[in-house]
């Protein structure tokens, strides 16, 4: 309902309008009555109104006045509709010069009234998607300005924009919130986790309400396979409540979410840090807090400091399932990544790893699968590695969270190895030319060429057809053949001298081939030649 403020010295009139039309099947409700601009600044105050409809002529202060005073000092932005029984164009140049939206003559007709109302229902529907709008393209600038700061990779604009919108006090942290798939019957689909996702935010947002909805954010972390809800906490939030404010702040807000969803609901706290500039920290140790929701007792509410506390044994290092898996992420093998990645989590969990440990096992595997990397093609940047492990597996986080989250980035790494051997692949018939160039009479073979320069030998052996429109074993068999018409025109070796040193150790085999090339035995081509 839109609420009418009625402004007139003489009660029939507000009466009048009053009993007019129905106000409440229009969508209006008559909120307040003034008998002069007195009356109606100080209910104006203390009430907001969408539409006032004010005499002009009043005792104390008209509604020209009034008009001004509420336009000026800011008490209200309503629609303002001036009613006067004279027809002085002076009083509405006054009027629109305060942004008064209509002046009608007494008495007001039934359909006059009714226009009016239809004109502010659209310009107040009109307003409000505007406002609408606008809000929403804040909060996704807000948003991009967040996540530049949790990257690290933000300017002075981004920490201006979220300085200014965000009234932030000391003690801030981020903290992840996710409906917890995990603790769930059944393994839901897609559709049904952005759902739930959705509804989360909408929870979230309000619960929160106007003081501290703009502090939460939908999907910060983009990626495919994560559902999360991102919450900027400070200490400002919390002030009032007793004895650890924070934890009972977000206690109660859990506790909200969960019964308002009707869902498992979970959070990962970061370390509290004292300035948004050092938001990256603790958006870095919520994501390694909730990465360890697989290799520990779920808790509702997981805070950084408790796992940070954690890790008193010695490392461990599960080497042999770690080179396993590395070897089926470069053979490309989703079954093998499957079963390794079950595996490694299996055992993380029975030894019951810490915060060190576990670190100490993603570095030996990112080391692997850098070197990995660096083996298929030589001229990568090891940057670039980085890089792509990084935008994939934030902060080395990829095998301390979800082990779906896991598998998929060893499926994506695989990929990305293929690509580097598509992108080596031109140099590398170049270096196999080479090889053959130099070595045409050892045992060369596509298997131990490919071993050599980290390619398969299948896809090796597709790329000398695409290019000499033969196989890998007759471009070589050609280049010796041409290498023994060389010794036959120009030294006096016996012919089976020239097949040993050309590779071939069986004469017969040498022959034939020749001739299936040369049209002729090597005697009497050496014959021919030398005549």
């Amino acid at each position: 309902m839109l609420k009418v403020l009625l402004v007139d010295d003489e009660p029939l009139i507000v009466q009048g309008l009053s009993a007019l039309i129905n106000w409440e099947n229009e969508g209006y409700s008559i909120v307040g009555v003034a008998s002069n601009g007195k009356e109606a600044v100080e209910f104006l105050k203390n009430k907001s109104v969408d539409l006032i409809i004010a005499d002009i002529q009043m005792p104390e202060m008209n509604g020209i006045e009034l008009l001004e005073t509420i336009r000026s000092e800011h008490i209200s932005n309503a629609y303002y509709v001036i009613l006067s029984g004279y027809n002085d164009f002076s009083y509405a140049q006054q009027a629109i010069r305060w942004s008064c939206m209509e002046y009608l003559l007494k008495p007001v007709r039934e359909q006059e009234l009714l226009s009016i109302l239809h004109k502010v229902t659209n310009l107040r529907k009109k307003t409000e998607t505007q406002k609408k709008r606008n809000q929403q393209m804040e909060k996704a600038y807000l948003a991009r300005s967040v996540i530049a700061l949790i990257s690290g990779k933000y300017d002075q604009i981004n920490l201006d924009n979220v300085q200014s919108q965000l009234k932030l006090s000391s003690g801030i942290r981020y903290i992840d919130i996710e409906i917890d798939v995990q603790a769930l019957p059944e393994k839901l689909e897609h559709e049904e986790k952005r759902r739930l996702q959705r509804q989360l935010y909408q929870v979230s947002l309000d619960y929160l309400g106007d003081t501290y909805s703009s502090y939460c954010f939908f999907d910060i972390t983009n990626h495919e396979q994560e559902y999360d809800i991102g919450f900027i906490y400070c200490k400002s939030m919390s002030e009032g409540l007793e004895e650890d404010g924070e934890r009972k702040f977000l206690n109660r807000f859990l506790e909200a979410l969960r019964k308002e969803i009707d869902m498992p609901v979970v959070m990962f706290v970061g370390n509290k840090v004292e300035s948004i500039t050092n938001l990256q920290e603790s958006y870095r140790t919520a994501m390694v807090v909730k990465s360890f929701r697989d290799f520990k007792a779920n808790h509702t509410i997981s805070w950084y400091e408790k796992e940070e506390k954690k890790g008193e044994s010695g490392p461990i290092l599960c080497k042999n399932i770690l080179d396993s898996l590395v070897s089926a992420i470069e053979q490309n093998d989703v079954d093998a990544i499957e079963k390794n990645t079950e595996q490694l989590y299996q055992d993380i969990n029975r030894m019951a790893m810490d915060a060190e440990m576990v670190d100490l096992n993603v570095s030996y595997l990112l080391f692997q699968l850098i070197h990995l990397a660096i083996s298929q093609d030589d001229k990568v940047n090891q940057e670039e590695i980085m890089q792509y492990i990084s935008d994939n597996a934030f902060d080395r986080s990829a095998m301390r969270g979800s082990k779906e989250h896991f598998k998929w980035f060893a499926r994506q790494y695989a990929e990305y190895l293929i690509q580097l051997r598509r992108n080596a692949s031109r140099g590398i018939l170049a270096e196999i030319e080479r090889e053959v160039e130099e070595h045409y009479s050892e045992n060369l073979t596509l298997k131990e060429l490919g071993k050599k320069h980290f390619v398969n030998s299948a896809y090796l052996g597709q790329l000398f057809h695409k290019k000499y429109n033969q196989s890998f074993k007759d471009y070589l068999n050609n280049v010796r053949i041409e290498k023994a018409t060389l010794l036959l025109i120009h030294t006096d070796k016996k012919i089976y001298e020239i097949a040993d040193s050309v590779g071939y150790r069986d004469l017969d085999y040498f022959i034939n081939r020749f001739i299936s090339m040369k049209g002729c035995t090597p005697a009497r081509f050496r014959k021919q030649n030398r005549s």
